[in-house]
């Protein structure tokens, strides 16, 4: 009994017609057995060259056509034999292997292209950037918060004094919070008398931050050993007399309020010295009820003659101050007067040089909103005596034993926590570069350091 199977001739045939494919069927041929594939040589219906395509396809529609009966010139070129089956079944399993690769090969090209478009459709969304940054260094954690390891930074002031005055609400710290001082230099350039306050900050790390404004682009020559390496912020240009000074204390009060463990503020510029030692200072300023800004009345063409009528209603002439511009206030306090606008805008328009906004503004300020928190004096002496629009200046020749203990306790009385005391100043100024070398010699046996 003999069959005929169309689909293996049909294989071989689309085999043969692929020189590619032929070296795939040529060991079919050696293994002593007639295949359909001769039987279509015979036939003629596989031809060499080049042949009419639709006759060939002819041939094969007609070879397709599922027979009963198969006649005798079939039956001796497709002889059903166990050798036959089995050529049959090995070129089903090549062809099976053919098109298993051709499909592995299409899935592989096809699951690239896909997974290349699903994962820039997927980046937009879920960005690898959030799951590899290195925390350790690019993340704001609860420590940089609280104090800043860089004083250098690319705020705009107004970014920066927006973003002091979110005060916290809550009264009680997340953290062991130990209060400091920040002492706020203003200087032009160099500090001739950094190494007297470095005597002064010794021993004392922890409980103090020092802030230093300058002319931009000035570079501070400090050993790594100083208080004052690394301690200058963003800085702009000052005139003397302008608003640009009280620019400038803003933003020194601004970049201290930073460091949520800084609680007093203290101004200070470069010919200031500390006439006492720095556990005496401490525990002053942290100890006091209220902060120290002078702030008075004064009838004269240098206090309520700088008042300009176009401040009205805004500020009215009564409340009209006047004071000196080194202050010292507490976190509160600094907090309020960054976070002003409304009054420093008129300060900024109508306080004009000859107004001198740095000796009204804050006073002024204060007067009207803070009274009762202020203390009223300044703790840094000044020589107005000698007159003109600048204090004294000593140096070397002036710089006595005597000289400094009067200024530490010159025989007046001054209220402290609503009590009378002797000790009412504790920096002092002006003292020029010559005077370091003397003022050296007498810490440890006049100002206690």
């Amino acid at each position: 009994m003999s069959s005929f199977y169309p689909y293996p001739s049909l294989l071989l045939l689309l085999l043969h017609g692929l020189p590619i494919l032929r070296p795939l069927i040529r060991p079919l041929r050696g293994l002593g057995f007639r295949t359909t594939l001769d039987s279509l040589h015979r036939e003629g219906t596989v031809v060499e060259g080049r042949q009419d395509q639709e006759e060939l396809f002819g041939s094969f529609s007609r070879e397709m056509k599922p027979r009963n009966r198969p006649d005798e010139e079939e039956a001796e070129y497709s002889p059903w034999t166990p050798r036959n089956s089995w050529s049959i079944g090995l070129i089903k399993f090549v062809s099976f292997l053919v098109i298993f690769m051709a499909g592995i090969i299409i899935g592989l090209s096809l699951s690239a292209h896909f997974t290349r478009s699903f994962n820039s459709q997927t980046e937009i969304f879920f960005p690898k950037t959030m799951y590899t940054t290195n925390c350790d260094k690019e993340c704001l954690g609860f420590k940089g918060f609280l104090s800043p390891a860089h004083l250098m930074h690319s705020m705009s002031d107004k970014e920066l004094f927006w973003r002091v005055s979110m005060a916290p609400k809550m009264k009680e710290y997340p953290f062991e919070r130990v209060p400091k001082v920040a002492f706020m230099f203003m200087a032009r350039g160099p500090l001739p008398l950094a190494r007297l306050w470095d005597r002064f900050f010794k021993g004392h790390e922890g409980l103090y931050s020092v802030y230093l404004h300058t002319i931009p682009d000035y570079k501070l020559d400090a050993s790594e050993s100083s208080a004052f390496y690394g301690r200058q912020i963003p800085s702009e240009e000052v005139s003397w007399g302008s608003v640009t000074l009280v620019d400038a204390e803003k933003r020194l009060l601004a970049n201290a309020l930073l460091d949520f463990s800084n609680e007093r503020f203290v101004l200070l510029s470069e010919s200031c010295i500390p006439v006492y030692d720095f556990p005496t200072v401490y525990e002053y300023l942290i100890n006091s009820a209220h902060s120290f800004v002078e702030s008075y009345d004064e009838n004269s063409q240098q206090g309520r003659g700088r008042y300009s009528r176009h401040m009205f209603p805004t500020i009215k002439l009564h409340q009209w101050r006047k004071g000196s511009e080194w202050f010292e206030l507490n976190r509160e306090l600094a907090v309020n007067l960054v976070a002003d606008y409304k009054y420093y805008s008129i300060f900024s328009k109508y306080c004009k040089p000859s107004c001198y906004p740095d000796e009204h503004y804050i006073p002024t300020f204060l007067n009207m909103f803070h009274g009762s928190l202020n203390a009223n004096r300044t703790i840094t002496w000044v020589d107005w005596s000698r007159g003109g629009p600048h204090p004294a200046t000593y140096g070397a020749p002036n710089i006595t034993p005597d000289f400094i203990q009067s200024i530490r306790n010159n025989g007046t009385s001054c209220m402290y926590n609503s009590r009378p005391t002797s000790v009412c100043f504790l920096f002092a100024r002006k003292f020029a570069p010559s005077a370091l070398d003397p003022l050296l010699n007498l810490t440890s046996t006049v100002m206690g350091f």
